[in-house]
């Protein structure tokens, strides 16, 4: 027989294991809350601009082949900026503590489609870190880029700069927090109905029609313990028994 679940028995299913459901949201949301405050470091990020403009003389018209050319160099100045030729100079000049390739891992250069900005992002636990290692960047590959491309053509647009109260970002409790509370909610209505389908004991009578595919006959209701009455004189099964010859009562 092909058992069927009404939209009334799902909800009735949620609303016994309701407590669970709860029990589970609270605790990710409370382990979310410390981990996200208490344990994981604050990480900052800054970013620079640098612009793409090929030189051009005065009989040279600036024309869409020329722009068309810079977007071009863009992309093989994205990989240039994160190669060991420019980080280990800045690794160098900044004194910093991890290697070219631990740096490679902070920063992330992009740039806008058909664009002649490329953007150099970095994150790092410390702001004005990340400021200096932005700037740094950008300040090295524009003197490289002559003695590798063999062309001037690199401007700084705009520099990193260090804000009075620099706002991390990462972690976000709040939002970490959000996740955590629609995690454990899905977690315990999974578990509800987890622990539901395990349950194979008989509660109703419908349960039994279900196994058996037989009609129920009848029902015994539960029987409540009839109480106990009070002040009722017990018989005194200690009196002792008159023996012959002798009266009852003397």
């Amino acid at each position: 027989m092909e058992e069927t679940i009404s939209l009334r028995d799902l909800f009735a299913v949620l609303r016994k294991r309701l407590w669970l459901i709860v029990l589970i949201t609270i605790i990710a949301a409370t382990v979310s809350a410390v981990i996200s405050f208490f344990i994981l470091t604050p990480v900052y990020e800054s970013k620079t601009q640098i612009l793409v403009n090929q030189a051009k003389n005065d009989q040279q018209l600036y024309s869409t082949q020329v722009v068309q050319t810079n977007v071009q160099l863009i992309n093989t100045y994205n990989d240039i900026i994160t190669s060991p030729a420019i980080l280990d100079k800045v690794v160098k000049e900044l004194k910093l503590d991890g290697s070219a390739a631990n740096l490679r891992g902070q920063i992330q250069v992009t740039s806008a489609q058909n664009s002649q900005v490329a953007q150099i992002v970095v994150q790092d636990t410390s702001a004005k870190r990340a400021a200096d290692i932005a700037n740094t960047t950008a300040s090295v590959f524009q003197k490289q880029v002559p003695k590798l491309m063999n062309v001037d053509n690199v401007k700084i647009l705009s520099k990193a700069a260090l804000g009075e109260n620099p706002s991390p970002v990462k972690p976000q409790p709040l939002m970490n927090v959000a996740i955590a509370i629609v995690v454990g909610l899905m977690v315990g209505v999974g578990l509800s109905f987890l622990l539901e389908y395990l349950d194979n004991t008989l509660k109703t009578e419908q349960d039994i029609e279900n196994i058996l595919e037989l009609p129920v006959m009848g029902v015994i209701t539960t029987i409540k313990d009839v109480p106990k009455a009070t002040n009722v004189q017990r018989p005194d099964l200690t009196a002792r028994v008159p023996q012959r010859g002798e009266t009852f009562g003397s």
